[in-house]
């Protein structure tokens, strides 16, 4: 496996940063869409993300990876794996960071039927695809608003179940497939469906370095990146570790962040001024400002907290207004000076 550019070394961007850390931190927020120019460093923030995050305890021999402590009520093999009145044995893994390729077949992203196995065995055996791969992890799509259609029906389906049912060839399998859905793509080469737009917790801006300062400390961290990669990443670990911990502690602290109902309903009242489709944009305000808190370290939910995630969490969620020519951001921006004042 190739190795990965550092997390931490990543200049600028910092609201991608905050919503990759947020996202992992806590997953019921939804996807990450990240767009923007190309080259300004959305894939390598996703890559860099699977060297960056604590392993996890699975199930040994469960092809799904499933979790130990779900193991009772989760996929055919956890149960066949679990001795009679006793726990599965369980082993650490990397959480998976999955790539989709826009050319990839239906068989190849949800399984299919074993062939080597059905022809020289005669056995009809599953052969699981890249969303049991990406299962507690994360599926990583670049360029994901040219994802073909009937790939987009497939991904809503199992973002909403969070299982992935295949039923063909004979086979009948189901097996659980829930992660944390990462697109990025160059808004200029095609907008994405509404039913999959929705379905992204939060959504990220990235753009060009204006300042030279930056443009030059970019050009030079990759460059010596790819001079001497080992090096490189070895200067970047204390940092990276840093962060390592930040997360790990931010998933303890984030049952104990306190919501108030104040707070909840100025996050309501946001949402209504901007007038966002459904419900959903309130949920990913809240989920999302209280996974900051956790990662801030603080025990509640307050304003900052809501003023620093409002434009990822709601931006994509507003529908057009033929009165306002002011871009989703700038909206969002004005609602909140108006409703949260620093």
């Amino acid at each position: 496996m190739a190795q990965a550019f550092p997390f931490s070394a990543i200049v600028g961007q910092e609201e991608m940063k905050t919503a990759i850390l947020i996202a992992a931190i806590d997953p019921s927020i939804g996807g990450i869409l990240v767009l923007g120019d190309r080259g300004t460093g959305k894939s390598t923030a996703v890559r860099a993300l699977a060297a960056l995050l604590p392993k996890m305890k699975a199930v040994q021999g469960c092809r799904y990876g499933c979790d130990p402590t779900e193991a009772a009520g989760g996929c055919t093999e956890c149960a066949t794996l679990r001795p009679a009145g006793s726990s599965p044995k369980t082993h650490l893994i990397p959480v998976p960071v999955v790539d989709l390729p826009l050319g990839a077949t239906e068989d190849r992203v949800v399984g299919a039927l074993d062939l080597e196995r059905a022809l020289s065995q005669g056995v009809k055996a599953f052969e699981p695809g890249l969303l049991a791969q990406a299962h507690r992890g994360f599926l990583y799509i670049d360029e994901v608003n040219l994802l073909e259609d009937h790939l987009v029906d497939l991904l809503i389906d199992v973002a909403a179940s969070g299982e992935n049912v295949v039923e063909r060839e004979g086979l009948s399998v189901r097996h659980p497939a829930r992660f944390v859905l990462v697109g990025s793509g160059n808004p200029e080469e095609g907008e994405l469906r509404p039913q999959l737009l929705d379905r992204f917790g939060l959504s990220v801006e990235v753009k060009t370095p204006d300042q030279l300062v930056d443009r030059v400390e970019v050009v030079k961290r990759r460059d010596a990146f790819e001079q001497d990669r080992s090096a490189f990443i070895a200067q970047w670990q204390p940092d990276d570790e840093r962060i390592r911990k930040q997360i790990v502690a931010a998933r303890k602290r984030l049952p104990a962040v306190s919501v108030s109902d104040a707070v909840r309903e100025r996050i309501s009242s946001l949402c209504a001024a901007l007038g966002t489709d459904g419900l959903r944009g309130d949920l990913t305000l809240l989920r999302a400002a209280r996974a900051l808190a956790a990662l801030d370290g603080d025990k509640a939910v307050a304003d900052h907290h809501i003023r620093r995630i409002a434009a990822p969490a709601l931006r994509h969620r507003l529908r057009r207004n033929p009165l306002d020519n002011a871009g989703s951001s700038t909206r969002v921006e004005r609602a909140v000076a108006e409703l949260l004042p620093a």
